[in-house]
């Protein structure tokens, strides 16, 4: 009889500093391309491993993450004391394969457009079935995973865990999908940039010969250059607040498996609200950039009262009264007879 007929699950141990999912509840994913892989994973009738690993992931089991070419090795923390050690593999397109994929997207000037904006098109699997390949698994077998639990399922809730978490790194970024695939983002821009240099897609424009005159140079002061002039009050342009509340932070995105209790965005966007007031103030002059007003890191140390008593009933060391010295007089000796 087997072992496995009287081992007892045991709960994971508590991780501090883990990666967790950004989705408290609910679906996992945002984009279409992040829900398209939860859905495939579905498809492949794992069981509740599935659910296992959704709660794992959204604890913050899972405290380590790398993905490279074909393969993405994590560490999960389960219910011993050492990480369990998990690697799903892909299989990765052959440099003829990716080269079909460039050709079949070549005339596809909208998607072309969106992968250059960062976007995943939605006819990307079209353009892979046309080549004759897949972007998604369509098959369990497609991934060969491998995790160091001595659960005998494969694959595990730990590697389960690390599906979901990359069903939400596919939200930030896309690009990863083709990197597991065997290409990263640069080189797939490269390729493209090939079979769009050889199809010729943009006619060069015709020269008629006909250029505009150069604007005249201004005229070169020495004592202007030394002395400076006043700046004109147009040098800027227009400063006013930003209509839209940290929006370079919106535009780069959640950051890379994000291990804070909140949100990425969430957690720095109340100091973006509060630095633009004021940094405009600092650049209309209104306000003085100084740090007076700034709160100190550090709270001083408060005095005791000289009254005060210590445990044993003494004054503190730095209280206490310097000791005054007094000098004995010495006895007079008496005369001899």
């Amino acid at each position: 009889m087997s072992w496995w007929r009287y081992y007892t699950p045991k709960p994971a141990r508590e991780v501090k500093g883990g990666i967790k999912a950004q989705s408290r509840r609910g679906a996992f994913a945002t984009s279409w391309w992040g829900q398209r892989w939860i859905r495939v994973l579905e498809s492949f009738d794992i069981g509740e491993r599935l659910n296992r690993g959704r709660t794992y992931a959204r604890k913050g089991q899972v405290m380590d993450i790398g993905i490279e070419k074909g393969a993405v090795r994590a560490a999960v923390q389960g219910s011993r004391s050492r990480p369990y050690e998990v690697e799903v593999r892909f299989r990765p397109l052959s440099r003829a394969q990716w080269y079909q994929v460039a050709k079949a997207l070549e005339d596809r000037f909208i998607s072309l457009a969106r992968l250059l904006a960062g976007e995943m098109p939605e006819d990307i699997e079209n353009v892979f079935e046309n080549a004759k390949v897949s972007l998604f698994p369509h098959k369990l077998k497609d991934l060969e995973t491998d995790c160091s639990c001595p659960d005998w399922s494969n694959p595990c809730k730990h590697t389960a865990a690390v599906f979901y978490l990359l069903a939400e790194e596919f939200d930030r970024d896309p690009f990863l999908l083709f990197k597991l695939r065997g290409l990263t983002r640069e080189e797939l821009f490269e390729l493209l940039g090939y079979r769009l240099s050889a199809a010729s897609v943009l006619p060069e424009p015709e020269w008629t010969g006909v250029s505009e005159p150069l604007p005249d140079e201004p005229t070169l002061e020495p004592a202007a250059f030394w002395d400076g002039e006043d700046l004109p009050g147009d040098l800027f342009g227009e400063v006013r607040l930003p209509e839209v509340n940290a929006a370079l932070l919106r535009r780069l995105g959640s950051f890379p498996f994000w291990r804070g209790k909140a949100l990425f965005l969430e957690a720095l966007e109340p100091f973006y609200l509060k630095a633009a007031p004021l940094g405009l103030d600092v650049f209309l002059g209104l306000t003085k950039g100084s740090t007076d007003e700034a709160p100190a890191l550090v709270k001083p140390i408060k005095q005791l009262p000289k009254s005060a008593k210590t445990l044993k009933g003494k004054t503190p060391p730095g209280d206490r009264q310097p000791r005054k010295s007094v000098l004995k007089k010495k006895p007079r000796r008496k005369p001899r007879a």
